[in-house]
């Protein structure tokens, strides 16, 4: 049955800086104020939004999540004709995978959007608080005639580093007008702020591994990823012993069976990493790779969550 609108919830991240709250069970699913769940704010704004057909895309311990949202009863989405949708990755006729990442989860799953057939097509996070209109949405996309729409919300720049940052045609003028007043050529005045801002030379290799690190287990197995951005992958590797001590020390101290560093170019989207550990194996399984000296690189890799993570659960 056409839809003029479905939506999809992306709902199967971890959410692993919420730590012992996430150990097991999905991040949507997260308890708020006693009484709901994380998740509850989408679907409650795509009922009151006149939307009655959802695609809820799960993955990272789902039961509870599932569980939750049984019918979809809570927000009047048991329908006949729509209704609310559990799609959680499956094994097609030779292989099957994790979603890996968001255009990955969506196109993993167009059979189930072809079924509906919609006009439009509103793709959502499942771990996000807030009260939105998304008819408003919509009907701002019909007047503007456009291919796609985003949207998103100011935030004060002390806190923009912690949010993917949005830049339009009308900011790229701006910031050309600004270079030609400053006689600087924008783009290399970018990527030198790029380089100032991911150096790392004054840390201690133990401050940069820990600088964003997180610990996970998978099949009885700890381990370990680390993730640092920069603009010069190679002098990071200057100081490949040193950081190699402090990750074997750090293995030692927590009985980890792995330890992957991973430094991402963010200039050309790919990472390097150096993995150590009894289970370097999974890393040369997971991403079809063979260690030299400890390191690899990794094309085109550049999210720890939804593409170094999902890859070694598989494979640990």
């Amino acid at each position: 049955m056409k839809k003029e609108m479905l939506a999809m919830i992306l709902a199967g991240g971890q959410g692993s800086r919420l730590g012992v709250f996430t150990k097991r069970i999905a991040k949507p699913a997260v308890s708020f104020g006693g009484k709901y769940r994380i998740i509850d704010f989408v679907l409650s704004n795509c009922s009151n939004s006149g939307i009655d057909t959802v695609g809820v895309l799960t993955q990272y311990r789902p039961r509870i999540l599932n569980s939750h949202i049984g019918m979809g009863s809570h927000w009047d989405l048991d329908r006949i004709n729509g209704g609310v949708y559990i799609l959680q990755p499956y094994m097609s006729e030779k292989e099957g995978h994790w979603y890996n990442g968001t255009a990955n989860a969506i196109y993993k799953n167009m059979n189930f959007i072809d079924d509906y057939n919609p006009e439009y097509l509103l793709v959502l996070s499942g771990d996000h608080i807030y009260k939105m209109d998304y008819s408003e949405m919509l009907n701002f996309h019909k007047e503007k005639n456009a291919k796609a729409t985003i949207a998103v919300i100011e935030v004060p720049w002390d806190e923009a580093s912690r949010f993917g940052i949005m830049n339009t045609e009308e900011d790229k003028k701006i910031a050309q007008k600004l270079a030609d007043i400053a006689g600087v050529d924008m783009y290399e005045y970018g990527q030198n702020m790029l380089k100032a801002g991911t150096d790392i030379s004054d840390y201690t290799a133990d401050e940069v591994i820990n600088i964003d690190c997180k610990p996970f287990e998978g099949n009885g197995v700890n381990f370990k990823i680390s993730q640092v951005n920069s603009a010069d992958v190679d002098d990071v590797f200057k100081r490949k012993a040193d950081f190699e001590e402090a990750i074997n020390k750090d293995i030692k101290e927590n009985n980890l069976g792995l330890y992957v560093f991973v430094v991402t170019d963010i200039l050309n989207a790919n990472s390097k990493i150096i993995a150590l550990g009894d289970k370097t194996n999974v890393v040369e399984k997971a991403f079809g790779v063979e260690l030299d000296n400890n390191t690899a690189l990794l094309e085109g890799v550049v999210s720890r969550k939804k593409q170094v993570l999902p890859k070694i659960l598989e494979n640990i």
